[in-house]
């Protein structure tokens, strides 16, 4: 759907779990450095929410990910685990991602990243199998690989929002 690599963002779908867990691990140093000296309020004409709002979504997308793969580690006998899709705009609306200020994005991206980076080694290491109403069965490698790309794809978002922002 998005090429391979990805024609927008770059990633590369033969990325290993492994190393998509270690691209997700390293996502509070990269938005750090993005969102140093900015406002989080930036934005491009092109794209939904401000710089701080991708943040925020990667987090809160991570967080959900990590839920359902730890409600599989719990449920084992239960192949696959139903998981509910979530609306990110309206997910977004509710949290108020327009108004949170880069260091509390970062905070809770963080807290996101630590939570991920627990359940999805073990989710893999369990065979973990999820059932997404609209992507149908994920893998716990999957779910690493996807969110990855997700993730990666909103670092390139973030840095076209702060090229537009500086008008470059």
């Amino acid at each position: 759907m998005y090429g391979d690599p990805c024609r927008e963002c770059s990633y590369d779908w033969s990325t290993t779990p492994t190393q998509a867990v270690q691209l997700v691990e390293a996502l509070p140093s990269v938005f750090r450095e993005l969102l140093d000296g900015s406002t989080g309020q930036e934005r491009h004409p092109d794209l939904a929410w401000g710089a701080t709002g991708y943040v925020c979504h990667v987090g809160d997308n991570l967080r959900i990910w990590a839920e359902g793969l730890a409600a599989g580690l719990d449920n084992a006998s239960q192949v696959p685990v139903p998981v509910p899709g979530y609306d990110p705009d309206l997910l977004a609306e509710a949290k108020r991602y327009s108004l949170v200020v880069p260091n509390a994005a970062l905070c809770a991206l963080a807290s996101a990243v630590s939570a991920w980076s627990d359940v999805v080694p073990r989710a893999m290491h369990q065979g973990v199998v999820l059932w997404h109403a609209r992507r149908g069965e994920q893998r716990a490698e999957d779910v690493a690989r996807n969110n990855a790309h997700d993730a990666m794809h909103h670092v390139w978002d973030v840095r076209r929002i702060l090229r537009a922002g500086r008008g470059t």
